[in-house]
């Protein structure tokens, strides 16, 4: 077995999130010096249960092995079915983490450092699109850059969030969002503090509040928001209707 390839891919699953289980199996799989073998985890969050399968494979010119991908699958007690996507790992270290890739499975937004396929580095939002899924069987990645509009901080700074109130804790907060945590806050109010849980929405150039039994509370601005994009809609397909009918008209007159 090869003590660099190893050491290697073993800080590979640590920074991508995994723990001490999978860096323990994937020693024993080195050791039997197959062309590819697959390591297999589950994690709850809450109620909810992770699983991934971690792909590795061979080089065909060396004795080098390749964290390839891992597929994830989440299922939650109330749903009725199991959703899955697969998660590529690349050499920059700019992973989806495994928390990270339950936050994206569980609907939420995760920001990340991307590289495009000119190994140019841009930052932006991504989360998946449920309703739309590629030729390999993965839901779509929809993004959101920075020129789309949505500003984290000043988003919660609308919001009376006891926590922004203290430098470190803003920055935690900060982070935790960006990971595309659901994150749990204190709003300050005239009769207490109120217990209160808010994720980034960047979709919606918002933070989604949620109160202490999780149940959404959607504001005002959100809601304009979501007005705003549904009219946005609205308005392209009836473009692309005239354009339709003025199509036929002309082919017609022809």
């Amino acid at each position: 077995m090869n003590e660099k390839n190893h050491d290697y891919l073993k800080d590979q699953l640590k920074y991508t999130g995994f723990g001490e289980d999978a860096q323990s199996q994937l020693r024993d799989n080195l050791m039997k010096a197959q062309n590819e073998f697959t390591i297999k985890q589950s994690t709850a969050y809450g109620k909810d249960e992770l699983s991934v399968s971690l792909n590795f494979k061979k080089s065909t010119n060396s004795d080098l092995y390749f964290f390839n991908n891992y597929r994830a699958e989440l299922h939650k007690p109330d749903a009725e079915a199991r959703i899955s996507q697969t998660f590529y790992i690349n050499n920059e270290g700019r992973n989806i983490t495994q928390k990270e890739a339950y936050n994206l499975l569980d609907g939420r937004s995760v920001n990340k450092d991307l590289v495009n396929k000119h190994g140019q580095i841009h930052n932006a939002w991504i989360k998946l699109d449920f309703k739309e899924t590629t030729a390999a069987g993965n839901f779509k990645i929809r993004q959101f850059s920075p020129q789309y509009g949505f500003e984290l901080e000043k988003s919660l700074e609308k919001l009376p969030v006891k926590e922004l109130v203290d430098s470190k804790e803003r920055v935690k907060l900060l982070e935790s969002l960006e990971r595309g945590n659901r994150q749990s806050v204190t709003f300050k109010a005239e009769d207490g503090d109120q217990k209160r849980f808010i994720e980034a929405n960047p979709q919606f150039k918002s933070i989604s509040v949620y109160d202490d039994k999780q149940q959404r509370i959607r504001s005002s601005e959100e809601k304009s928001n979501s007005k705003r994009q549904h009219e946005g809609t609205k308005n392209q397909l009836s473009e692309k209707e005239g354009e339709k009918d003025q199509s036929q008209k002309h082919r017609q007159k022809a």
